[in-house]
């Protein structure tokens, strides 16, 4: 298998919502790529899109347009995601799989843990020996660090993480290649997500897992992913290798959003960059700079028309008019 074809590729994605005052743009005009084995983060506030792009990637949501290429299990060739026919996304379901944000609305009430990890095997009839299906789930349970005797208890009786890891073990019951993680760990206490990310990191190395990884928390990001893209109303504005984000933002809005981290150290300042002004409305946007309104940096130029994301330097994307030429 050639290691370096991306494992996905992302083509002008879109994803409108009809509304009463028009269309939403949720997700407008997205490209990117992963490799295989891979993490990528994706960060923004609240409603910037990145959790529509997620479902987008697995199908969950039909797009509006765009292309999202899987390549194939023999490493030859893609299957376009959003074009093949409801038997054949079944069939791919077993190589995709999503873990969701809420670990208890996303698991049914009236299950036990063994049935709730026996529900994908069950619908895709993966066995028919009962005994080699309860190894694999107790194999399952294993993996994610699911004690045996929890194996008849119900969601309301376990934690947050031991919720979540119901949900990690039902995503993997299938033997997947790529997982959508959307917010893991944001509904857990400091010390359940850490138990969680190392979960997901000591999979990822066991398996190989491809992740995207969405987050609101950059911190979180910071320590899971290999590249980081940045959401902004739909569109991403700033995507590079995680360490050349954090010591080289291009960015207005991905150096507000680092300003806002909090520092360890005492002794160490570090200058708040406060955003100003309004966010514009996803609902028929315009066709100029998204961020212009709250950009310090704004000039005339950015409010007719929106700038490419385009490669500042190796890997380093930003769609920004005046990249590299701004203040950190």
């Amino acid at each position: 298998m050639d290691s370096s074809k991306p494992y996905i590729r992302v083509e002008n994605l879109k994803k409108y919502f009809s509304t009463k005052r028009g269309m939403l743009h949720a997700v407008d005009d997205v490209s990117f790529e992963i490799k295989r084995g891979e993490t990528l983060g994706l960060v923004g506030e609240s409603g910037c899109g990145k959790s529509t792009l997620g479902r987008c990637l697995i199908r969950l949501l039909d797009s509006t347009s765009g292309n999202v290429l899987l390549q194939n299990k023999d490493g030859e060739g893609c299957t376009d995601v959003t074009k093949v026919s409801a038997r054949e996304m079944k069939e791919l379901r077993k190589r995709v799989q999503i873990v969701f944000q809420d670990p208890y609305s996303c698991l049914n009430p009236r299950l036990s843990v063994w049935e709730l990890i026996a529900e994908p095997l069950i619908v895709n009839s993966v066995y028919r020996d009962k005994a080699a299906m309860r190894r694999r789930i107790r194999e399952l349970m294993d993996t994610v660090g699911l004690a045996e005797r929890l194996e008849n208890s119900y969601p309301h009786e376990l934690d947050g993480g031991r919720r979540q890891r119901i949900g990690i073990a039902r995503s993997l019951a299938l033997n997947p290649e790529f997982i959508v993680l959307d917010e893991p760990v944001s509904a857990l206490d400091v010390c359940i997500q850490a138990q969680i990310l190392n979960l997901l990191n000591s999979l990822q190395k066991e398996f190989n897992y491809t992740y995207v990884f969405i987050s609101h928390n950059l911190s979180v990001v910071r320590h899971v992913s290999d590249r980081i893209a940045v959401m902004y109303l739909g569109q991403i504005v700033e995507l590079s290798e995680y360490k050349e984000l954090f010591t080289n933002p291009l960015h207005p809005y991905t150096q507000a959003l680092l300003s806002a981290i909090p520092l360890a150290k005492l002794d160490v300042q570090r200058e708040r960059i406060i955003l100003e002004g309004d966010v514009p409305s996803p609902i028929e946007p315009p066709d100029a700079c998204r961020f212009a309104g709250r950009c310090r940096y704004a000039q005339e130029v950015c409010r007719h028309g929106t700038p490419p994301l385009t490669e500042q330097s190796p890997g380093h994307f930003t769609a920004c008019h005046f990249a590299g030429k701004l203040e950190g």
